[in-house]
């Protein structure tokens, strides 16, 4: 089931980023690998491809309890997210979504309604990263002479791992007439959801996430949405007009069997991984002088731990301990002069947001780990403080 990520003396905590290949996964892909054929070739070899994909669709709709035919296979959530969002803006309305989505998400919708007046609500949320239900009636109230296309929460957040409660945002949009998408990212293959439960509209996710292969992902769009196709991608007509190009079939296979793996492992996992992460949390409290959790008040995913280090800079404590991979905040803006966007949003100042690193556990952490890890970042935390003091002087 569980297996060593690579990369030797590595403790690898960075799950949130990119989820270590699943066995299962590899395997699978090795086999599409060794076979030819375009899946929308009609002879003998494209039928074996696309026989293939049809399975890693049915593997995914199984995940999510939902029909293969609701299921668009992309490149990964970032398509996904600008497909959903491109193609409901489209229709006519507003955009609402949240200050502490991925960029994914508030990058497309401040580009796809730049220039209109009124077209865009970014909601904010409470010190917890929770979101403020009193602002969404409120934006769907003034948006009402020119009505909202799209309400887009993320259920699970890429850097606190806090839990979105989507029930209450998916009547209220609903009943104002919106259509609801989430970016579910961060909470595919590791806590349970049913679509059947769960009446959004339009969900985006990435194999990645869940230990199939980078590059791939897919968008789940509801069967009778009052949606017609707008593709970003224009071509063959692949994915019944919604995403052109050859299908990438040892990917779309890699994620199908990754979410079978998932959907078969998950219980287990989810509890193993919220032990480990609590166990994480209480080392460092103990260990660690006026380390601070974020989030850690409401429901999180089980495996994510967002922690601030006052006054010792996330990349200087990074740096301090390199057999340890961790993040500063999401993946995607790594390198990036500005801090994270989600603690500013739940009230965090400039300076504890440049002290805090994320800590992400998964299928394949193990309580070895943690302990190496625990020994790593105090040791790095000391160091830092150490030389901090030094460089202040006497």
């Amino acid at each position: 089931m569980a297996q060593e990520p690579s990369g030797g003396d590595t403790v690898y905590l960075d799950y949130n980023a990119t989820a270590p290949l699943r066995p299962e996964a590899l395997e699978a892909m090795v086999g599409a690998l060794r076979n030819v054929g375009n899946a929308s070739s009609m002879h003998h070899a494209g039928r074996e491809a696309s026989i293939r994909v049809d399975r890693a669709r049915r593997q995914l709709a199984s995940l999510l309890n939902c029909s293969a035919s609701e299921i668009i296979f992309t490149s990964g959530a970032t398509e996904a997210n600008n497909l959903a969002l491109r193609a409901a803006y489209a229709q006519g309305g507003a955009l609402v979504t949240t200050a502490v989505e991925h960029p994914a998400v508030l990058e497309a919708a401040r580009a796809i309604t730049q220039g209109t007046p009124d077209a865009l609500a970014i909601l904010p949320v409470d010190a917890e990263g929770v979101v403020d239900l009193a602002k969404l009636d409120k934006a769907l109230e003034d948006f009402l002479p020119r009505g909202v296309a799209l309400v887009s929460v993320m259920l699970a957040n890429n850097e606190t791992g806090v839990l979105t409660d989507l029930q209450p945002i998916i009547k209220a949009a609903h009943t104002a007439g919106a259509l609801v998408h989430t970016d579910a990212t961060q909470y595919v293959g590791r806590l349970p959801l049913d679509l059947q439960q769960l009446d959004v509209d339009l969900l985006s996710l990435s194999a990645h996430k869940f230990g199939g292969p980078q590059g791939v992902g897919a968008l789940f769009l509801r069967r009778g949405t009052s949606l017609p196709y707008h593709p970003l991608l224009l071509g063959g007509g692949q994915e019944r007009g919604w995403r052109a190009g050859t299908l990438n079939v040892a990917g779309i296979v890699g994620l199908g069997a990754a979410a079978e793996a998932s959907q078969l492992y998950m219980r287990e996992e989810a509890i193993r991984t919220a032990k480990l992460r609590d166990d994480l949390e209480t080392h460092l409290r103990a260990r660690v002088p006026k380390c601070r959790i974020n989030g850690a008040s409401v429901p999180r995913l089980p495996g994510v731990t967002s922690v601030t280090f006052p006054e010792l800079p996330a990349d200087a404590v990074l740096a301090a301990m390199p057999q340890v991979a961790a993040s500063d905040g999401s993946a995607c803006s790594s390198g990036a002069p500005s801090p994270s966007h989600v603690l500013l949003a739940m009230g965090r100042s400039r300076d504890n947001a440049d002290s805090t690193v994320r800590f992400s556990l998964g299928y394949a952490t193990t309580s070895r780990d943690i302990e190496r890890g625990v020994e790593a970042i105090t040791a790095a935390v000391a160091h830092v403080r150490s030389l901090l003091s030094a460089d202040a002087g006497p």
